[in-house]
């Protein structure tokens, strides 16, 4: 009975997230559009179950995902092997990235960018090993208590040293890549690590120490595409045209495929539980086979992780009934006219309220509110990052109408991080660097995507494959400057108190 009241205010709380989405969408399309949405029964349905699968979701995080996180981090702390600890963490990031769908749609697309010269392959196998390497860096620094801002900082003066080198078709490309490397399984479970890893050694406090996990497997990866992307145009040849118009085709029957009501339904289940599976594997082998002690409450653990798999089907089956077709017409739509303040207002507006709906983020939300004993809340944790990734999304926007080069605004907004990470106090470090790897997820990406490519492909002079990228990166960037900015605000509020 209380698990069934305990749903109940979840599905509230869902309705009450996803209010934003439908108040922009009927804004509009009542108001600029000026026009009823076909299908408008099914986007009703759709949102619908998009507001249940999200309530699953978080109920499974409390009971079944979290609990076996922290679990396992504080079993590695007790047992005192480092190398067993950073191989667990090599193989989760690694594990839950080559099958990651995002990333499969992204390597896709970059060996059309190329022209067949990077292998789609090859690219997520690299980037998969990125994230292994970044997820097994970021728990060598909790073990050893390093400052975050050292590791991040230096990663973004070797990204900036790098870019000037970088071929232009692989720039947009690189920054979007650490956009699309954290699921929105892996987000939740990571974070429950390096925070039970921080409470479980003396000295490291949950706060400070436990989080910056994800903002490492956002880092590296764009490093490893950059060097992979000066690899193949120095040394490797170009793919036929042939298997550029079959790559083209396959590519080109995906996004069909993600635009259609009900399309494949058994196969959106086969891909929740194939991102899952991996996830599973390294838990279960290294609790059985290297801790050598059974999971504490199995039942309820796995019952908390069949409520996961099926809270995110039902998710992502919900958003592609209601969300995303109307979502990625009006994108389209928009970027066909003339009027650009509505483009910015758009691309502000849906920037918002899908980073409100983002599940990703909501579960580093709850853990921060836990974590923090309710000094920092989670929805006003959400909505400071929702105006980072709502202002990222507008000037990004206006980089692709204006056709400046992207590099120009992402090396600068790298100097503001750094420049507030100077003045930001230490608790608010580590979360704003992980909310830059939370925020695109199942349901901002494919807007976003949708957006920049439609702009790219209805401005003259703009090419989609090296203008339409780049979107994930703003809204990837300006959440943490938002969250640097609310720290150091709340923190001369609390000196004048």
């Amino acid at each position: 009975m209380e698990a069934v009241h305990l749903f109940v205010q979840q599905l509230k709380s869902s309705f009450r997230d996803l209010l934003p989405i439908i108040i922009v969408i009927a804004f509009f399309q009542a108001i600029v559009l000026q026009q009823i949405p076909d299908g408008l029964g099914s986007i009703v349905v759709g949102l619908f179950i998009v507001a249940v699968g999200l309530a699953l979701f978080i109920q499974g995080l409390e009971v079944g995902i979290f609990p076996v996180g922290e679990n396992l981090a504080h079993e590695f702390a007790a047992k005192g092997s480092v190398l067993w600890l950073l191989a667990f963490a090599f193989l989760m990031g690694f594990a839950t990235t080559i099958a990651e769908p995002a990333l499969i749609a992204i390597a896709q697309k970059a060996s059309l960018i190329s022209e067949g010269r990077i292998d789609a392959l090859v690219l997520r196998i690299w980037v998969a090993f990125s994230v292994g390497f970044a997820i097994a860096l970021g728990t060598f620094r909790i073990l050893t208590g390093h400052p975050i801002a050292l590791y991040i900082i230096s990663g973004y003066i070797i990204v900036v040293a790098l870019t000037p080198f970088v071929p232009v078709e692989i720039v947009g490309l690189a920054y979007d890549s650490g956009g699309v490397t954290t699921s929105t399984v892996t987000v939740p479970l990571v974070a429950a690590l390096g925070v039970g890893l921080a409470a479980s050694i003396r000295g490291r406090n949950p706060v400070i120490d436990g989080f910056g996990l994800i903002a490492f497997a956002s880092l590296t990866p764009m490093i490893f595409v950059q060097l992979y992307g000066l690899y193949v145009y120095s040394f490797a040849e170009t793919a036929t045209l042939e298997s550029l118009r079959t790559l083209a085709v396959s590519a080109s029957h995906q996004t069909e495929g993600m635009a259609a009501m009900f399309y494949k339904l058994f196969e959106e289940l086969l891909g929740v539980v194939t991102d899952v599976l991996p996830i599973l594997a390294v838990i279960f082998f290294f609790q059985y086979g290297v801790i050598k002690k059974s999971v504490p409450n199995l039942p309820k653990i796995s019952a908390g992780i069949l409520l996961v798999v099926l809270g995110l089907y039902a998710f992502i089956v919900g958003l592609e009934m209601g969300l995303f077709p109307i979502g990625e017409a009006m994108a389209r739509q928009l970027s066909a006219q003339n009027n650009v303040f509505y483009i910015y207002l758009f691309a502000f507006l849906i920037g918002f309220s899908t980073t409100m709906a983002e599940p990703a983020l909501l579960a580093i939300a709850m853990k921060v509110e836990e974590i923090s004993g309710g000094a920092i809340k989670q929805k006003i944790l959400r909505s400071v990052v929702a105006v980072g990734v709502a202002l990222g999304i507008a000037l990004g926007a206006y980089r692709i109408i204006s056709g400046d080069p992207i590099h120009y605004y992402i090396i600068a907004g790298y100097i503001i991080v750094i420049l507030l990470t100077v003045f930001a106090p230490k608790y608010i470090i580590p979360i704003a660097y992980d909310s830059g790897g939370v925020t695109t997820s199942t349901v901002t990406v494919p807007l976003v995507a949708a957006l920049g490519l439609g702009l790219a492909t209805n401005i003259e002079g703009r090419s989609p494959l090296i203008d339409g990228f780049g979107l994930i990166a703003f809204a990837s960037l300006f959440p943490m400057i938002t969250v640097l900015g609310y720290g150091i605000i709340s923190n001369i509020s609390q000196h004048k108190e």
